[in-house]
Parts: structure tokens; C-alpha cells; sequence
């Protein structure tokens, strides 16, 4: 459709601005504004048909002269990131619904192929007046701080991105488990059983890393990410479990993570240790928590009767090296999926005895349920030492010593 046409036809809907006009071609031609279009077509018909130029000489039908407030849109975003941490933005919008609707039923009248929709405009033009007027950066892909226009209520939202640490964790106190758990009874409600507190458990690694770090980033709350997790009986000493903390609505976004490393071991000393700490991404997350690294273990073992130290060498032995198949033990049945997981024993010795009970260390696959591996759990899990020994065996102390992390798998080249 020639230019001319479009402009005749466009009018005839009601008066509209240079924005919303020039936006109905705002694919066709480069280095022009919207508004640079729609004031262009004007020109080009008042000189075409040989009539006087005739401005915008109402409201416009569609955006309502929304871009005669952007310059005041864009100092209340600047007055809503002020106190907030950041180097990079990018504006969203919420356009009502009856503006969107308006230039859609245009696009579909008349068959255009070159428009651009509203809230894309709203968020540049608004986004460069804030990058303009302040030391913001915009960045579409990966920004600091999000500003969401709501054009209705006539609010503005902010968003802040988290921020992510990695590290390694040790728990050198039994009981306390990887992340937070809600109460059982009450569901986080708070309750006689828990004490009001609306918790299983009064701590966990996750609280007790993200406490002291919340005031420092002025943040919300934090959510830690293991590369797998100890059962809540077990210790994590050795080399530590690699973790990503991701810190929710930062106000302050930098910090020296020698020192965060520093404070999280000082307000947690005897409990929870952290090795390691410095700046990761939310890809990195996924990278984690898709890992499968080899992990490495030393257990004390009860065994009925009397073992000669012969047997069970001779016991450890035919267990390294073995495929072990596990259905889902009884103690997890309740919120893991019933089947046979199959998991590979990398190494397993006999270390020695403390009083009656005898020291192993196994190195298994990811998924290895170790307290099944040596009782067996009444034969859901085969071959086990239980099975092996013809013996009942169990786990009476279990200590977590090596979690296989992601630079090692790179280092020697293992999956």
C-alpha cells in the first residue's frame, strides 16, 4: 500500500500521533524515529495532495499522547532505582489492554507487514531517556535492574536481578540439613509442634551461609543450589560440596568475596564452613545441578557377630568396581519416584576398626545411596555388603569427604 493511501486510511480511524502513525511502518527505511516516520508521511501527503500540513489536533485514539510523558516516565524510573545497586537496565511495560487492541485491529484492517507494537516503543524511547540522564547502561540480554511500566495503574515495578556466588561448603554438625524445610504439620505455618517457627528444623546450610549476607546486599532472601546433598545425619568435611548461592533483590551488588568467605566463617563457626567463594551466573547454576561428579565417603560400620578382618576384605573387594541396583530406599519412598536406579561402586576399601565397628571409605557414582549399599534395606538394594557378607551390616556414622566438582571433571577429562 502506497504511503499516501495508508495515511488516508490510517485518519479515518481518528486523530493519531507521529509515534503511533509512523510505528504502523516502522520496519521501512533506518536511522529514523517513529515519530520522525509518522511527522514524514504527514509532510509527504500535505505535498502530494496539495493541502495545507495538518498536525496531530487531538488525542491520539491509540496510545492516548502517551509519548508527552516519557520524560516524566523516565525520571520516576530513575527515582525508583535510586538506593539500588547496578551498572545495567532495560525498561518493560504493561500496556493496557484496549491500546493494544486498537492498533492490532489497524495491522489486521488494512493488512500491514511493517509495524512495530507500542510496548516496544514505550520501552526504548523511555529506556533511552533514563540511559540519557543517568549512568545506567541498557542491556536487553542481561541487565542489573528491570523497570516494568504499568501503564494502567500508573506504577512502576522494579526488578532486581540476583546475584550468584559459588564455593564449596563443609557442615562439621550432624542434624542440620542442606536447605530449608517447612514443618511438616503445619506446612510453614507455624504451630505447638514447631514451635511457632513454621520449621523442621531450626537451621540449614542454606540459612546459615545466606544470614550474614543479607544485610550486606540488602537482599530478600537466598537460595543455595548443591551439586547434590548429605543426608542430614551425615558431616561434609574433606574438600567441601560446591554450591551456588543466589541472592534475591540485591540493593547492593558488590562485594570482595574473600571477604564474604571470611564473614560467613566467622558467624558460623563449628557448624558451617565455606572454601573457595567467588562471582558465578545463573548458567553456572545449571551446569551444577546437571552434574554428575563421583563422590567419596568414609563410613563407620556395625556388623552382627564376629568378622574376621579377611572376610571383610574379601567383601570390600568384590563390591568395588560393582554395578549396584537400587530401588528407591524405604527411608526416601515418601517423596522419591519408586524404581531401580542403577549406580556404579568406583572404590571401596576397609581402613580400619574403631572399637567393634569397622572403617570403609567407597567412592560411588552420583545417586549412590550409600546406607542401602551396606545394609541392603532388606533387599531392595543388590548386591550389598549385607548381601555379601550374609551378614546384617549397617550404618551407624556416615561422613561426606570428597564431592568430585565441575573444574576437576574438566581437569582429567571424566563425565
Amino acid at each position: 500500500m502506497e504511503l499516501i493511501e495508508l495515511y488516508q486510511k490510517i485518519t479515518e480511524y481518528g486523530e493519531i500521533c507521529d509515534h503511533c502513525l509512523g510505528r504502523m511502518v516502522a520496519k521501512r527505511s533506518y536511522g529514523l524515529s517513529n515519530d520522525m516516520r509518522g511527522k514524514g508521511i504527514r509532510i509527504a501527503a500535505a505535498l502530494t495532495l496539495n493541502k495545507p500540513y495538518k498536525g496531530q489536533e487531538g488525542p491520539c485514539w491509540i496510545c492516548g499522547d502517551f509519548f508527552k510523558t516519557t520524560e516524566a516516565w523516565a525520571d520516576r524510573v530513575i527515582l525508583a532505582f535510586s538506593g539500588i545497586s547496578g551498572r545495567t537496565f532495560v525498561i518493560g511495560s504493561k500496556v493496557p489492554p484496549l491500546m493494544s487492541e486498537s492498533e492490532e485491529m489497524v495491522w489486521s484492517d488494512l493488512g500491514l507487514s511493517d509495524p512495530e507494537p507500542l510496548k516496544s516503543e514505550i520501552n526504548r524511547e523511555v529506556g533511552k531517556l533514563v540511559a540519557a540522564k543517568s549512568d545506567l547502561v541498557g542491556d536487553t540480554k542481561n541487565p542489573d535492574l528491570i523497570a516494568v511500566l504499568n501503564i494502567s495503574d500508573n506504577t512502576i515495578e522494579v526488578q532486581i536481578r540476583p546475584v550468584f556466588l559459588y564455593g564449596r561448603y563443609f557442615k562439621y554438625q550432624r542434624g542440620i540439613p542442606q536447605t530449608h524445610w517447612a514443618c511438616r504439620a503445619c506446612r510453614g505455618a507455624g504451630c505447638e509442634i514447631c514451635g511457632g517457627t513454621g520449621k523442621q528444623y531450626l537451621d540449614s546450610v542454606e540459612e546459615l551461609i545466606g544470614a550474614p549476607l543479607l544485610p550486606i546486599f540488602k537482599a530478600e532472601r537466598v537460595t543455595l543450589h548443591g551439586a547434590g546433598r548429605e543426608d542430614i545425619d551425615a558431616v561434609m568435611i574433606g574438600s567441601g560440596r560446591p554450591f551456588i548461592l543466589e541472592i534475591a533483590d540485591p540493593k547492593i551488588r558488590d562485594a570482595d568475596p574473600k571477604i564474604l568467605e571470611d564473614i560467613i566463617n566467622a558467624h558460623n563457626s563449628g557448624r558451617v564452613g565455606v572454601t573457595d567463594i567467588r562471582w558465578s551466573t545463573r548458567s553456572e547454576v545449571e551446569t551444577l545441578k546437571n552434574h554428575k561428579g563421583h563422590k567419596k565417603y568414609r563410613i563407620l560400620v556395625d556388623i552382627d557377630g564376629s568378622i574376621p578382618d579377611t572376610t571383610l576384605h574379601s567383601a570390600v573387594q568384590q563390591l568395588s568396581g560393582a554395578i549396584i541396583h537400587q530401588r528407591t530406599p524405604t527411608r526416601v519412598a515418601h517423596r522419591r519416584a519408586d524404581k531401580v536406579r542403577e549406580r556404579g561402586v568406583l572404590d571401596f576399601r576397609y581402613t580400619g576398626k574403631e572399637g567393634k565397628d569397622f572403617v570403609l571409605e567407597v567412592t560411588g557414582e552420583a545417586g549412590l545411596y550409600i546406607k542401602e549399599l551396606i545394609s541392603g534395606d532388606q533387599g531392595r538394594t543388590t548386591p550389598s555388603l549385607t548381601e555379601v557378607l550374609n551378614t546384617p551390616a549397617r550404618v551407624i556414622r556416615l561422613d561426606v569427604i570428597h564431592v568430585e566438582g565441575i573444574d576437576q571433571v574438566k581437569s582429567h577429562g571424566t563425565t
